[in-house]
């Protein structure tokens, strides 16, 4: 059943136009920062909404019947791990701050769903070692990035935390690498 409706075109379009204007709002959001960030890091600082935007690429060839593998591979881990992390540090800013209000509640549904989403198209994703070691690398990079130039989306209360966001950020880097190759190249092995 769900598989059917994942490849229904009205659910691929709907979905499709969710993540278009979400990636829209995700780059809108990070406004701010990006009027201060040096040119060389500029591709770099919007995590979440340029995950989005691979899968909302990932989405429109697939609402086609054609692949973009590289394009698969980054959505399934980026998807993954700027959802989580989302997730992850407005619960962190929960028990730091005592309340988030309705954006940070729906910075977590929003976020949750990217994460959801890019796993559950993983079995109609034609993704090989290759696409994956390229994606990887993109990942890990955008973490040096973020974490030794000092460009990771700011939350103020947090930043007393850095150095162990950074390195929880690297390890969800490792989780979502292996989920993405274990969905996607280790399934379809067996």
């Amino acid at each position: 059943m769900i598989k059917y409706i994942l490849q229904d075109k009205k659910f691929i379009l709907l979905l499709f136009l969710i993540n278009f204007f979400g990636t829209i709002y995700g780059y809108y959001w990070y406004e701010s920062q990006l009027a201060n960030t040096p040119d060389i890091f500029l591709v770099f600082v919007p995590d979440s909404p340029t995950a989005s935007l691979f899968f909302t690429f990932f989405l429109l060839f697939f609402l086609f019947g054609r692949n973009v593998p590289y394009i698969e591979a980054l959505a399934i881990i980026t998807l993954f791990k700027y959802g989580t992390w989302a997730v992850v540090m407005n619960l962190l800013t929960l028990v730091v701050e005592g309340s988030i209000g309705w954006q940070g509640y729906m910075l977590m549904a929003s976020h949750a769903g990217m994460a959801i989403q890019g796993l559950l198209y993983a079995p109609f994703y034609k993704i090989k070692l290759r696409h994956i070691v390229f994606a990887s690398i993109w990942t890990l990079h955008n973490d040096v990035i973020d974490y030794l130039f000092g460009m990771m989306p700011t939350y103020s209360s947090l930043n007393q935390y850095m150095n162990e966001i950074g390195y929880f950020t690297f390890w969800l880097s490792i989780l979502s690498i292996f989920i993405a190759y274990w969905l996607t190249i280790h399934k379809k092995e067996r």
